[in-house]
């Protein structure tokens, strides 16, 4: 199997970059990636599902937008997200996530604060769609 995600060096935040045979699997491996910065998400069972919704045309913008609402919605219920699915038609995005809620012992990485415009990049290429973003630590 192809890896899905990697991280890159950027200052004191952690760059994301993931990759999928579609833009909405690039964008669930990029959440996969930015989740696993602050849980192992092999640790995490997937007993609670959250459902995120918005419009967003452009796609970086998208990205972030994804990532974010993603971010509020983990703080929001206390949970910790390990599986994500994304689909869009036009400019409407649908996605969800499955988590669990942060339990004590669970271990802890480190705390991601929410996905930045820096380094920002959606594009398809030979080998499909690559999503990337730096994400504020």
């Amino acid at each position: 199997m192809t890896r899905r995600y990697h991280y890159f060096d950027h200052e004191a935040d952690i760059g994301i970059e993931a990759q999928g045979k579609t833009v909405d699997e690039a964008f669930a491996n990029a959440a996969l990636a930015m989740f696993a910065i602050m849980a192992e998400p092999a640790t995490v069972i997937p007993e609670r599902e959250v459902a995120v919704e918005f419009d967003e045309a452009d796609l970086e913008l998208a990205l972030v937008t994804w990532l974010n609402q993603l971010l509020g919605q983990a703080r929001l219920r206390g949970l910790v997200f390990c599986a994500f699915e994304l689909e869009h038609t036009g400019s409407h995005w649908r996605g969800r996530a499955w988590g669990m809620p942060w339990r004590g012992g669970a271990e802890r990485g480190t705390e991601v604060k929410g996905a930045t415009l820096t380094m920002l990049k959606v594009e398809q290429g030979p080998k499909g769609w690559i999503a990337r973003c730096v994400v504020d630590v």
